[in-house]
């Protein structure tokens, strides 16, 4: 049987890992988190808040005519992360709702333009099953499990829906919300090596069209695809550290039918670190940048706090 103390650095590992979907998930369209396939004790829930500050250049389409355009956002979010017994095997729900602040500025046709928001971002629900290497267990059993795997690989596969709920003026270009779906199923793995862990993911995001963009018009968008990897450390006095990286392409769109010759490719990196406060509760702190690759598209950067509990 494992001792008390071990069965709590586990917790901390476990909890930090989850936190930092708080952080990292908010920022970019490219959800950057590491420690998506960690399995956890079957019944836990992870509740957490996190705000991340942004800023950053975008540069959009010749034909819409807006020049040295740039997007300063707040956003708070809250985070509901569950995980429970799938015919046997680990699954998770995971549930974020983002509120936030952008404000926009550039130059229209020459003159100088702002849009500045405020209010609901697009909400996103995750479902995930770790199909191998993690079998559904609580408790003592799962401290047991992993106590006798300090060298583990996880395989799962997950499906992500944003869903359009977000703030949207179907007469502007900037909003918070799509006004419509993006579907994302993914495929991942982890490999554990006593404190070290080693993660890959990868996945297309699907859209449906956006039937109100700008005076009525039908914008549709080609699938983007992504790849992305991390790097994590956890030590036993209940501290952890990440690298990242992740990069995605595609994405061409067309408004009527017209083809917008928007094909993009952006890289994403970061890095998070956080402390456990008590067997409970954890605090972060997160960084991810972004970089076109193209003539279109956005470079940002964005820092995070962040704040979870374990029930």
């Amino acid at each position: 049987m494992v001792n008390r103390a071990s069965a709590t650095v586990t917790t901390h590992r476990i909890l930090g890992g989850v936190s930092l979907l708080v952080v990292a998930g908010g920022v970019a369209a490219n959800d950057v988190e590491p420690r998506r396939w960690t399995p956890l004790p079957i019944g836990t829930t992870v509740v957490g808040v996190g705000l991340i500050r942004g800023d950053g250049d975008i540069s959009f389409d010749p034909l819409l005519r807006l020049e040295g355009a740039t997007v300063k956002s707040t956003t708070t979010e809250v985070s509901v992360v569950h995980a429970f017994d799938l015919f046997g095997q680990t699954a998770r729900l995971d549930v974020r709702a983002p509120q936030q602040h952008a404000r926009w500025e550039g130059l229209l046709d020459g003159a100088p333009r702002t849009r500045d928001v405020r209010g609901l971002a697009d909400p996103r629900l995750r479902l995930s099953v770790n199909f191998i290497g993690a079998p559904a267990l609580g408790g003592t059993e799962f401290q047991t499990y992993r106590a006798a795997h300090p060298v583990n690989t996880v395989v799962g596969a997950a499906l992500a829906v944003t869903l359009p709920l977000g703030e949207y003026q179907d007469d502007k270009l900037l909003n918070l919300g799509n006004n419509r779906f993006a579907i994302t199923p993914q495929l991942g793995a982890v490999h554990t090596r006593g404190p070290w862990s080693y993660e890959l993911t990868g996945s297309v995001s699907f859209f449906t069209d956006n039937r109100d963009f700008l005076a009525d018009q039908t914008r549709e968008q080609d699938p983007v695809f992504a790849l992305q990897a991390h790097v994590v450390y956890a030590t036993p006095g209940g501290w952890f550290a990440s690298l990242g990286a992740a990069y995605d392409w595609g994405g061409e769109s067309a408004v009527d039918g017209v083809t917008k010759d928007d094909y993009r490719e952006t890289l994403f990196y970061g890095a998070s670190a956080g402390v456990a406060i008590d067997r409970r509760s954890s605090v972060q702190i997160a960084y991810v940048g972004s970089r076109t690759q193209t003539d279109i598209g956005s470079d940002t950067d964005n820092i995070g706090l962040g704040y979870s509990i374990r029930f």
